[in-house]
């Protein structure tokens, strides 16, 4: 196990004896300036505005803090146990871009994590773009799929995902008018830097490349990518493989459900363009929650991700219900009036990551409980090493559910989530063991975490805001009520080890009672390292449960780097905190909302009326208000057949085919696409996106003078010939390329050989 120390930065002062404090001066956290602080001996938090701090004197066992225009001093008599500072939230950093007269205006470019984005102001005249990246995995420049490049109407925007980390990419944006690139209009953004997702907890312990994504973030071999619209949603269209045969399936859910065949474990990438609603999808196959993804049998591989494209990705009034699956990861998207819960883990499923979603009310249920919705991400029976991060619950009634009873003992992580005005179970476990590590109680109103029915609990490193009753044992401790009834359970009692956590701005009504002070009334055993086991005797009160050590447990744990509980404020609601890119596209303002645990009507109007400021996808026929289909597939075979006549070639054009469609309407192609037959680099750009040369591929343009054309083959080719109107043309198999010259006319272009052709060069012979 990694060893981790968590001394304050800057000044350490561990004075052993607590005494009093006498403060007047100090503040609340303010994200928006930069502060110092004071922890002491209690575990609580003071801050003070650096600008506003005029000298730090230390006297003894006392610390004096003088504010400038006071001439009083706040005074820490014994009881400080260390002084850092916290730097204002910083944005995320952009990339390096000018603007220049006549072309492109990029206004916002920007790394993230694993994914990239720019934005453009519209250029006259464009009736889409072209988007290029380098850097990373890319060598060149690569164009990348249509369908991330977006109107949003006032701009532009295309975000990239599925990147390595590395810095210094490049993006170029590319106008095109008239089926032409207007390459001495384009711009591009430089010096790019892209980090990884933090992949520590249970769900990657002994397993890599959790869904579609390598952990390195790249897309796995053959990974398909479906992107979907609310136009899409019914008739996006793959191939999966089922009882050993390649079968077309239409539709989002249709095509998850051909998954649970289980002949098919190719990875899948579903991301998500904009708002999804119930009504959009094909059909839902889970009654209770919408959106199912299913396993064959429990614990079935299934290799997919679902994932949010750019800071608006939303599906309302549904949830996803997860049973019998093994690699699944969400990310990037939100999820509002769900049918019950947001995200159900419900049988038989391992190594699944949620991450980076923001959670909304659900649906109103029927029990008083539910005003908020039934549950916000729940695992139940047989569901073991999962990963729950950098999520952000947004004034959830009861956010995450943890174990059914008689459940084996099941590893489950949570870091680095805000529980934003959250009311309780955070989460509220029975019977498995969690660990429960750098997470922000924001204003709860209930209680943090709670345990039952011999569950074991590392609570490490939390940063409790006015949380009342942080950790709760059931019957005992401050779970017991005026009544003498437990106040979130009946049930027999777990055990919480408890180390690292500071519980700040504490109301009147905050109680928190450890194991050290009360030996049978408790509600944490507090650990005075991170690695101390809990003794044998420390039992719950109801039941007799101990802890079970799992955390000091080198076969069992995992490696993480934990920061100091005082940092975890500026980390989650920092720049590559919790919930989506830029935390998204809504906000809301919780201010003097701490102790409310009712539903804020305002805010369940303003999820009801919400609504994506996306336009469309560039060149698309559709928008995402509109019926039609517009979307496709990466990483696989697609039949596509862009039928129509072809428009006369007139001066020098090219032609690619990485959205899987022909770039330039000039021509008229009939055929399947690939993302796995090699690459061909054309004039220092490298495509990845082929048109298989078979009996059924056909080529249809007109030329209205003679012209050279080059062909340029897959790496991997071994021959590279083609039939020019029905004549048999060898090309260069060490070049990969095919040069001829052909006359004004029609022409068509159709198999000699199998082969696979990336890319289509016309040039004037004169």
């Amino acid at each position: 196990m990694k060893k981790t120390n968590y001394l304050m930065a800057m000044i350490s002062l561990m004075i052993a004896i607590p005494m009093t404090a006498q403060t007047k001066n100090e503040t609340n956290r303010d994200f928006n300036n930069n502060q110092m602080h004071i922890v002491t001996t209690d575990n609580n938090v003071h801050y003070y505005n650096t600008s506003e701090v005029a000298k730090v004197r230390f006297e003894g066992n006392k610390t004096f803090i003088t504010s400038t225009g006071n001439s009083s001093d706040d005074i820490y008599d014994g009881n400080a146990s260390s002084i850092g500072f916290s730097l204002k939230a910083q944005p995320l950093a952009s990339g390096q871009f000018s603007v220049a007269a006549g072309h492109v205006e990029i206004t916002e470019a920007k790394g993230w994590q694993e994914s990239l984005y720019l934005k453009w102001a519209p250029f006259a005249g464009a009736e889409a773009y072209n988007v290029y990246v380098k850097g990373g995995q890319y060598t060149e420049y690569t164009r990348i799929d249509r369908e991330l490049v977006r109107d949003y109407g006032t701009y532009a925007r295309a975000d990239i995902p599925g990147l390595m980390a590395a810095n210094g990419y490049s993006v170029k944006v590319v106008p095109v008018t008239g089926g032409n690139e207007v390459e001495n209009a384009a711009s591009e953004a430089t010096g790019i830097n892209v980090v990884n997702y933090s992949r520590e907890g249970f769900a990657h312990l002994n397993y890599q490349g959790i869904g579609a994504y390598n952990d390195d973030g790249t897309l796995k071999a053959n990974a398909k990518v479906l992107y979907i619209t609310a136009a899409t949603a019914k008739t996006v269209t793959t191939t999966v493989r089922v009882d050993k045969k390649d079968v077309e399936k239409t539709g989002l859910q249709t095509i998850i459900d051909a998954y649970q065949k289980g002949s098919d474990t190719t990875p899948l990438a579903i991301r998500i363009i904009g708002k999804i609603s119930k009504d959009d999808l094909d059909k839902v196959s889970s009654s209770a929650e919408g959106l199912q993804v299913k396993g064959k049998n429990s614990y079935s591989e299934m290799n997919i991700t679902i994932e949010g494209v750019g800071d608006d990705a939303t599906i309302s009034g549904f949830g996803i219900l997860v049973r019998n699956c093994k690699g699944v990861e969400f990310r990037n998207f939100a999820i509002m009036l769900c049918m019950d819960d947001c995200i159900s883990l419900d049988t038989d499923n391992s190594n699944i990551w949620i991450h980076n979603i923001d959670l909304f009310y659900g649906q109103t249920g029927g029990d008083a409980d539910q005003a908020k919705g039934d549950g916000t991400v729940d695992l139940k029976s047989g569901t073991k090493y999962v990963t729950i991060s950098y999520n952000r619950f947004w004034d959830c009634g009861k956010s995450s559910l943890c174990g059914m009873g008689g459940d084996d003992a099941n590893y489950i992580t949570y870091h680095h989530n805000w529980f934003d005005h959250s009311d309780s179970r955070h989460p509220r476990i029975r019977c498995m063991s969690v660990h429960i590590w750098n997470n922000y109680f924001d204003g709860v109103a209930k209680y943090g975490v709670g345990t039952t029915t011999g569950a074991s609990a590392f609570v490490e490193a939390n940063y409790y805001r006015n949380c009342n009753k942080p950790m709760l044992i059931s019957m005992q401790g401050s779970d017991i009520g005026s009544d003498g009834k437990g106040t979130f359970s009946s049930e027999d009692g777990g055990i919480i080890k408890s180390y690292g956590n500071i519980f700040a701005e504490r109301s009147k009504n905050f109680k928190y009672v450890t194991y050290q002070t009360n030996n049978v009334e408790f509600d944490a055993y507090e650990a005075t390292t991170r690695e101390e086991t809990v003794p044998s005797d420390v039992k719950a009160k109801k039941g007799g449960a101990v802890y079970d050590n799992f955390d000091t447990n080198d076969a069992l744990m995992y490696a993480y780097a934990p920061q100091s509980a005082v940092n975890v404020p500026a980390n989650v609601t920092g720049a590559y905190g919790a919930g989506r890119l830029n935390h998204g596209d809504f906000s809301w303002d919780f201010t003097g909302k701490d102790s409310d645990y009712n539903v804020d009507t305002d805010l369940k109007t303003a999820l009801q009326n919400y609504k994506s400021s996306l336009k469309g996808i560039f060149g698309a026929e559709s928008t995402p208000d509109e019926s039609g289909e517009e979307g496709g597939e990466e990483g696989g075979d697609e039949g596509g057949d862009d039928s129509g006549e072809s428009t006369p070639i007139e001066g020098s054009i090219g032609c690619d085919f990485q959205n899987k469609a022909p770039s330039n309407s000039a021509f008229t192609v009939s055929g399947n696409y690939s993302d796995s037959k090699g690459t061909a680099t054309v004039d220092g750009t490298t495509y990845t996106i082929c048109l298989k040369i078979e009996s059924s591929t056909s080529i249809s343009f007109t030329t209205t003078e003679e012209m050279k054309m080059t062909l340029y083959f897959g790496s991997g080719d071994s021959k590279c010939s083609i039939k020019v109107d029905g004549t048999k043309v060898n090309g260069d198999t060490s070049s990969k390329t095919l040069s001829t010259t052909i006359a004004a006319g029609s022409h068509t272009l159709t198999k000699a050989d199998s082969c696979n052709l990336f890319y289509i060069k016309l040039e004037k012979t004169n």
